[in-house]
């Protein structure tokens, strides 16, 4: 049997890093370009690539944006289901993460592609990324607070009618000394052998 590519230890060690556990060090162009691509390469039915990103990395395009959150969240949770720390933790997760990255979806404009497929291909772009963020050191985190799914975040972001935004990836370098562990269940229990 031949040795295993490098990818699997990639896989087996990728964690999500929340953006508490960032720091604030800029991350280079060259490399976030590289994210994109490798997203840009993920499978895709009938080759619509679905996936739409938009960045904010400069310090005043994460302020708004943190400050859309906010705002989409006081106007979306009923009264008796508002948070404070909820609230208050999305005004600042984009605060502390210097890149955070929308998750969009652009459907397929002829309805032959069902979305849960279109689905299905942004978050294989959203692997690519992870992966090639682990690859070189970065931390990734798919957050999707609820008001990410709403018409006004798809209006604050604009995008086009139709198109659906996911989730936000924060990407950063992770804390010196971190140390993230996690676990799977036996992959027996989810397989069945025909």
């Amino acid at each position: 049997m031949a040795e295993p590519h490098p990818i699997t230890p990639l896989i087996r060690s990728r964690r999500s890093v929340k953006p508490t556990l960032m720091c604030p060090d800029p991350v280079p162009r060259e490399l976030l370009e590289e994210i994109l691509e490798n997203a840009n390469w993920a499978p895709t039915h009938g080759m619509t690539e679905p996936w739409r990103f938009q960045l904010f990395v400069s310090e005043g395009s994460r302020q708004r944006l943190a400050e859309a959150l906010q705002q989409l969240y006081q106007a979306h949770t009923p009264e008796d289901q508002f948070r404070p720390e909820k609230f208050e933790k999305l005004g600042r997760n984009p605060l502390l993460a210097p890149v955070i990255i929308t998750i969009g979806m652009h459907p397929d404009p002829t309805g032959k592609i069902p979305e849960i497929e279109e689905i299905a291909a942004v978050a294989c772009a959203v692997q690519n990324m992870h992966l090639t963020a682990a690859a070189h050191g970065l931390g990734g985190f798919w957050s999707s607070p609820a008001v990410v799914y709403t018409d006004a975040m798809r209006s604050f972001l604009e995008m086009p009618e139709g198109d659906r935004c996911l989730g936000l990836f924060y990407l950063g370098w992770p804390q010196e000394g971190l140390e993230l562990a996690s676990r799977r269940g036996p992959v027996a229990q989810k397989s069945r052998w025909q």
